[in-house]
Protein backbone atom coordinates (compact mmCIF):
# COMPACT_ATOMS: atom_id res chain seq x y z
CA UNK A 1 0.00 0.00 0.00
CA UNK A 2 2.82 2.40 0.92
CA UNK A 3 4.53 1.76 -2.41
CA UNK A 4 1.27 2.60 -4.18
CA UNK A 5 1.08 5.88 -2.31
CA UNK A 6 4.69 6.66 -3.12
CA UNK A 7 3.97 6.14 -6.80
CA UNK A 8 1.13 8.63 -6.55
CA UNK A 9 3.48 11.12 -4.94
CA UNK A 10 1.45 11.34 -1.72
CA UNK A 11 3.11 11.42 1.72
CA UNK A 12 -0.19 11.07 3.56
CA UNK A 13 -1.31 7.47 4.11
CA UNK A 14 -4.59 8.36 5.82
CA UNK A 15 -6.95 11.30 6.27
CA UNK A 16 -9.05 12.39 9.22
CA UNK A 17 -12.65 13.35 8.48
CA UNK A 18 -13.57 16.34 10.66
CA UNK A 19 -17.26 15.52 10.44
CA UNK A 20 -20.27 17.80 10.49
CA UNK A 21 -19.53 19.45 13.84
CA UNK A 22 -16.91 19.31 16.59
CA UNK A 23 -19.33 20.16 19.42
CA UNK A 24 -19.48 17.11 21.78
CA UNK A 25 -23.04 17.80 23.00
CA UNK A 26 -24.37 17.51 19.41
CA UNK A 27 -22.62 14.27 18.46
CA UNK A 28 -25.12 11.76 19.89
CA UNK A 29 -28.32 13.61 18.86
CA UNK A 30 -26.95 14.05 15.32
CA UNK A 31 -26.01 10.36 15.22
CA UNK A 32 -29.65 9.36 15.82
CA UNK A 33 -30.97 11.98 13.37
CA UNK A 34 -28.72 10.81 10.54
CA UNK A 35 -29.22 7.15 11.42
CA UNK A 36 -32.99 7.64 10.97
CA UNK A 37 -32.37 9.53 7.70
CA UNK A 38 -30.17 6.68 6.42
CA UNK A 39 -32.66 3.97 7.45
CA UNK A 40 -35.55 5.85 5.76
CA UNK A 41 -33.35 6.32 2.65
CA UNK A 42 -32.47 2.61 2.43
CA UNK A 43 -35.99 1.36 3.17
CA UNK A 44 -37.65 3.94 0.89
CA UNK A 45 -35.39 3.41 -2.13
CA UNK A 46 -35.12 -0.36 -1.75
CA UNK A 47 -38.90 -0.52 -1.31
CA UNK A 48 -39.48 1.51 -4.48
CA UNK A 49 -37.02 -0.65 -6.44
CA UNK A 50 -38.82 -3.81 -5.24
CA UNK A 51 -42.26 -2.34 -5.92
CA UNK A 52 -41.40 -1.36 -9.50
CA UNK A 53 -39.69 -4.69 -10.14
CA UNK A 54 -42.66 -6.78 -8.88
CA UNK A 55 -45.49 -4.85 -10.57
CA UNK A 56 -45.72 -5.34 -14.38
CA UNK A 57 -47.99 -2.30 -14.85
CA UNK A 58 -45.10 -0.13 -13.58
CA UNK A 59 -42.76 -1.44 -16.29
CA UNK A 60 -43.01 1.77 -18.31
CA UNK A 61 -40.28 4.28 -19.30
CA UNK A 62 -41.13 6.68 -16.46
CA UNK A 63 -40.82 3.97 -13.80
CA UNK A 64 -37.78 2.45 -15.50
CA UNK A 65 -35.96 5.76 -14.92
CA UNK A 66 -37.41 6.00 -11.40
CA UNK A 67 -36.08 2.47 -10.73
CA UNK A 68 -32.61 3.63 -11.75
CA UNK A 69 -32.92 6.85 -9.72
CA UNK A 70 -33.79 4.84 -6.59
CA UNK A 71 -30.88 2.47 -7.24
CA UNK A 72 -28.50 5.44 -7.58
CA UNK A 73 -29.83 7.10 -4.39
CA UNK A 74 -29.49 3.83 -2.47
CA UNK A 75 -25.86 3.34 -3.55
CA UNK A 76 -25.06 7.06 -3.35
CA UNK A 77 -26.10 7.43 0.30
CA UNK A 78 -24.35 4.17 1.25
CA UNK A 79 -21.01 5.51 -0.02
CA UNK A 80 -20.62 8.04 2.81
CA UNK A 81 -23.43 7.58 5.39
CA UNK A 82 -21.84 4.67 7.36
CA UNK A 83 -18.58 6.61 7.67
CA UNK A 84 -20.48 9.77 8.58
CA UNK A 85 -22.35 7.92 11.35
CA UNK A 86 -19.06 6.55 12.70
CA UNK A 87 -17.78 10.11 12.97
CA UNK A 88 -20.46 10.95 15.52
CA UNK A 89 -19.48 8.10 17.89
CA UNK A 90 -15.71 7.78 17.31
CA UNK A 91 -13.14 10.17 18.76
CA UNK A 92 -11.04 10.12 15.59
CA UNK A 93 -12.59 9.07 12.28
CA UNK A 94 -9.80 8.13 9.90
CA UNK A 95 -9.97 6.95 6.30
CA UNK A 96 -7.04 5.58 4.30
CA UNK A 97 -5.71 7.40 1.24
CA UNK A 98 -6.95 4.58 -1.01
CA UNK A 99 -10.29 4.50 0.82
CA UNK A 100 -10.67 8.26 0.44
CA UNK A 101 -9.97 8.18 -3.30
CA UNK A 102 -12.39 5.25 -3.70
CA UNK A 103 -15.09 7.14 -1.78
CA UNK A 104 -14.46 10.23 -3.90
CA UNK A 105 -14.80 8.24 -7.14
CA UNK A 106 -18.00 6.44 -6.08
CA UNK A 107 -19.54 9.63 -4.67
CA UNK A 108 -18.90 11.52 -7.92
CA UNK A 109 -19.98 8.58 -10.07
CA UNK A 110 -23.38 8.32 -8.43
CA UNK A 111 -24.02 12.05 -8.06
CA UNK A 112 -23.24 12.79 -11.74
CA UNK A 113 -25.28 9.74 -12.79
CA UNK A 114 -28.22 11.05 -10.75
CA UNK A 115 -27.86 14.41 -12.46
CA UNK A 116 -28.29 12.82 -15.89
CA UNK A 117 -30.96 10.36 -14.71
CA UNK A 118 -33.10 13.31 -13.60
CA UNK A 119 -32.44 14.84 -17.03
CA UNK A 120 -33.59 11.60 -18.69
CA UNK A 121 -36.80 11.75 -16.66
CA UNK A 122 -37.43 15.31 -17.90
CA UNK A 123 -36.99 14.15 -21.51
CA UNK A 124 -39.37 11.25 -20.83
CA UNK A 125 -42.04 13.64 -19.55
CA UNK A 126 -41.49 15.86 -22.59
CA UNK A 127 -42.10 12.93 -24.96
CA UNK A 128 -45.14 11.72 -22.99
CA UNK A 129 -46.88 15.13 -22.95
CA UNK A 130 -45.69 16.78 -26.16
CA UNK A 131 -45.59 13.69 -28.43
CA UNK A 132 -48.02 11.18 -26.90
CA UNK A 133 -48.72 9.37 -30.20
CA UNK A 134 -45.01 8.67 -30.76
CA UNK A 135 -44.22 8.02 -27.08
CA UNK A 136 -44.22 4.22 -27.11
CA UNK A 137 -42.11 4.10 -30.27
CA UNK A 138 -39.67 6.85 -29.25
CA UNK A 139 -39.25 5.64 -25.66
CA UNK A 140 -38.86 1.93 -26.45
CA UNK A 141 -37.07 -0.34 -23.94
CA UNK A 142 -33.94 -0.22 -26.11
CA UNK A 143 -33.92 3.60 -26.18
CA UNK A 144 -34.51 3.77 -22.41
CA UNK A 145 -31.59 1.39 -21.85
CA UNK A 146 -29.28 3.49 -24.04
CA UNK A 147 -30.31 6.70 -22.22
CA UNK A 148 -29.72 5.09 -18.80
CA UNK A 149 -26.34 3.63 -19.74
CA UNK A 150 -25.39 7.05 -21.12
CA UNK A 151 -26.21 8.60 -17.72
CA UNK A 152 -23.98 6.05 -15.99
CA UNK A 153 -21.33 6.62 -18.67
CA UNK A 154 -21.28 10.37 -17.97
CA UNK A 155 -20.99 9.57 -14.26
CA UNK A 156 -18.04 7.27 -14.88
CA UNK A 157 -16.30 9.80 -17.16
CA UNK A 158 -16.73 12.68 -14.70
CA UNK A 159 -15.67 10.63 -11.68
CA UNK A 160 -12.61 9.29 -13.54
CA UNK A 161 -11.54 12.81 -14.59
CA UNK A 162 -11.83 14.25 -11.07
CA UNK A 163 -10.29 11.26 -9.27
CA UNK A 164 -7.48 10.92 -11.82
CA UNK A 165 -6.52 14.56 -11.29
CA UNK A 166 -6.75 14.15 -7.51
CA UNK A 167 -4.32 11.21 -7.61
CA UNK A 168 -1.63 13.42 -9.17
CA UNK A 169 -1.63 15.79 -6.16
CA UNK A 170 0.74 15.51 -3.23
CA UNK A 171 -0.58 15.69 0.33
CA UNK A 172 2.22 16.49 2.77
CA UNK A 173 1.36 17.13 6.42
CA UNK A 174 -2.20 18.45 6.54
CA UNK A 175 -4.57 15.49 6.53
CA UNK A 176 -7.74 16.75 8.28
CA UNK A 177 -10.57 16.96 5.74
CA UNK A 178 -13.04 19.64 6.83
CA UNK A 179 -16.02 17.54 5.80
CA UNK A 180 -17.81 14.28 6.58
CA UNK A 181 -16.78 12.75 3.23
CA UNK A 182 -13.95 12.92 0.71
CA UNK A 183 -15.15 15.62 -1.66
CA UNK A 184 -13.18 17.56 -4.28
CA UNK A 185 -12.98 21.05 -2.78
CA UNK A 186 -12.07 20.07 0.82
CA UNK A 187 -9.32 17.80 -0.56
CA UNK A 188 -7.92 20.54 -2.79
CA UNK A 189 -7.48 22.73 0.30
CA UNK A 190 -5.09 20.12 1.76
CA UNK A 191 -2.75 19.71 -1.21
CA UNK A 192 0.77 21.06 -0.86
CA UNK A 193 1.25 21.19 -4.66
CA UNK A 194 -0.40 23.27 -7.36
CA UNK A 195 -4.11 22.55 -7.85
CA UNK A 196 -4.43 24.63 -11.02
CA UNK A 197 -5.08 21.62 -13.30
CA UNK A 198 -7.66 20.27 -10.86
CA UNK A 199 -9.44 23.61 -10.72
CA UNK A 200 -9.57 23.77 -14.52
CA UNK A 201 -10.96 20.21 -14.65
CA UNK A 202 -13.55 21.09 -11.98
CA UNK A 203 -14.56 24.16 -13.98
CA UNK A 204 -14.91 22.16 -17.24
CA UNK A 205 -16.49 18.96 -15.90
CA UNK A 206 -18.83 20.66 -13.41
CA UNK A 207 -19.68 23.25 -16.08
CA UNK A 208 -20.68 20.50 -18.53
CA UNK A 209 -22.57 18.51 -15.88
CA UNK A 210 -24.55 21.58 -14.85
CA UNK A 211 -25.09 23.27 -18.22
CA UNK A 212 -26.14 20.24 -20.29
CA UNK A 213 -28.70 18.83 -17.80
CA UNK A 214 -30.01 22.29 -16.81
CA UNK A 215 -30.57 23.37 -20.42
CA UNK A 216 -32.14 20.01 -21.34
CA UNK A 217 -34.49 20.15 -18.35
CA UNK A 218 -35.33 23.82 -18.95
CA UNK A 219 -36.07 23.34 -22.67
CA UNK A 220 -38.10 20.18 -21.93
CA UNK A 221 -40.27 21.99 -19.40
CA UNK A 222 -40.75 25.04 -21.64
CA UNK A 223 -42.26 22.73 -24.28
CA UNK A 224 -44.19 20.82 -21.60
CA UNK A 225 -45.65 24.05 -20.19
CA UNK A 226 -46.61 25.23 -23.70
CA UNK A 227 -48.37 21.90 -24.37
CA UNK A 228 -50.18 21.98 -21.02
CA UNK A 229 -51.44 25.53 -21.66
CA UNK A 230 -52.82 24.37 -25.01
CA UNK A 231 -54.97 21.73 -23.31
CA UNK A 232 -58.50 23.13 -23.21
CA UNK A 233 -59.98 21.17 -20.28
CA UNK A 234 -58.96 22.07 -16.72
CA UNK A 235 -58.97 18.37 -15.78
CA UNK A 236 -56.60 17.57 -18.65
CA UNK A 237 -54.20 20.34 -17.63
CA UNK A 238 -54.29 19.20 -14.02
CA UNK A 239 -53.57 15.57 -14.98
CA UNK A 240 -50.68 16.57 -17.26
CA UNK A 241 -49.14 18.79 -14.60
CA UNK A 242 -49.51 16.15 -11.88
CA UNK A 243 -47.31 13.75 -13.87
CA UNK A 244 -44.52 16.35 -13.74
CA UNK A 245 -44.92 17.77 -10.22
CA UNK A 246 -42.96 15.01 -8.45
CA UNK A 247 -40.09 15.33 -10.90
CA UNK A 248 -40.04 19.14 -10.56
CA UNK A 249 -39.77 18.78 -6.78
CA UNK A 250 -36.93 16.22 -7.11
CA UNK A 251 -34.85 18.31 -9.53
CA UNK A 252 -35.43 21.50 -7.50
CA UNK A 253 -34.14 19.79 -4.37
CA UNK A 254 -31.15 18.21 -6.11
CA UNK A 255 -29.92 21.09 -8.27
CA UNK A 256 -30.88 23.80 -5.77
CA UNK A 257 -29.05 22.29 -2.79
CA UNK A 258 -26.03 21.25 -4.94
CA UNK A 259 -25.67 24.75 -6.40
CA UNK A 260 -26.01 26.32 -2.95
CA UNK A 261 -23.35 23.99 -1.52
CA UNK A 262 -20.74 24.69 -4.22
CA UNK A 263 -21.43 28.43 -4.14
CA UNK A 264 -20.76 28.42 -0.40
CA UNK A 265 -17.54 26.44 -0.87
CA UNK A 266 -16.35 28.63 -3.72
CA UNK A 267 -16.96 31.75 -1.63
CA UNK A 268 -14.68 30.28 1.03
CA UNK A 269 -17.44 29.56 3.57
CA UNK A 270 -16.42 25.98 4.33
CA UNK A 271 -18.62 25.50 7.41
CA UNK A 272 -21.79 26.80 5.74
CA UNK A 273 -21.00 24.77 2.62
CA UNK A 274 -20.58 21.63 4.73
CA UNK A 275 -23.90 22.12 6.52
CA UNK A 276 -25.78 22.98 3.31
CA UNK A 277 -24.36 19.82 1.67
CA UNK A 278 -26.50 17.77 4.08
CA UNK A 279 -29.54 18.60 1.92
CA UNK A 280 -27.66 17.60 -1.20
CA UNK A 281 -26.19 14.35 0.13
CA UNK A 282 -28.60 13.10 2.82
CA UNK A 283 -32.01 14.74 2.55
CA UNK A 284 -32.40 14.39 -1.25
CA UNK A 285 -31.95 10.59 -1.45
CA UNK A 286 -34.33 10.22 1.51
CA UNK A 287 -37.08 12.45 0.08
CA UNK A 288 -37.04 11.19 -3.54
CA UNK A 289 -38.89 7.89 -2.86
CA UNK A 290 -41.30 9.71 -0.52
CA UNK A 291 -42.03 12.38 -3.16
CA UNK A 292 -42.70 9.79 -5.85
CA UNK A 293 -44.70 7.54 -3.52
CA UNK A 294 -47.06 10.01 -1.88
CA UNK A 295 -47.66 12.10 -5.00
CA UNK A 296 -48.02 9.24 -7.47
CA UNK A 297 -51.29 7.40 -7.92
CA UNK A 298 -49.77 4.42 -9.78
CA UNK A 299 -47.21 3.82 -7.03
CA UNK A 300 -49.88 3.99 -4.32
CA UNK A 301 -52.09 1.52 -6.23
CA UNK A 302 -49.13 -0.84 -6.75
CA UNK A 303 -48.23 -0.59 -3.05
CA UNK A 304 -51.83 -1.35 -2.04
CA UNK A 305 -51.96 -4.39 -4.34
CA UNK A 306 -48.63 -5.66 -3.04
CA UNK A 307 -49.81 -5.31 0.56
CA UNK A 308 -53.00 -7.25 -0.25
CA UNK A 309 -50.98 -10.05 -1.93
CA UNK A 310 -48.62 -10.16 1.05
CA UNK A 311 -51.52 -10.39 3.52
CA UNK A 312 -53.17 -13.21 1.52
CA UNK A 313 -49.93 -15.23 1.55
CA UNK A 314 -49.68 -14.85 5.33
CA UNK A 315 -53.29 -15.94 5.78
CA UNK A 316 -52.94 -19.08 3.69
Amino acid sequence: MISMLAENGSLVIEFVLAGLTDRPELQLPLFYVFLIIYIVTVVGNFGLITLIGLNPHLHTPMYYFLFNLSFIDLCYSSVFSPKMLMNFVCEKNTISYVGCMTQLFLFLFFVISECYMLTSMAYDRYMAICNPLLYKVTMSPQVCSVISFSAYGMGFAGASAHTGCMLRLTFCNANVINHYLCDILPLLHLSCTSTYVNEVVVLIVVGINITVPSLTILISYIFILASILNIKSTQGRSKAFSTCSSHIMAISLFFGSAAFMYLKYSSGSMEQGKISSVFYTNVGPMLNPLIYSFRNKDVKVALRKSMIRFQKRNIF
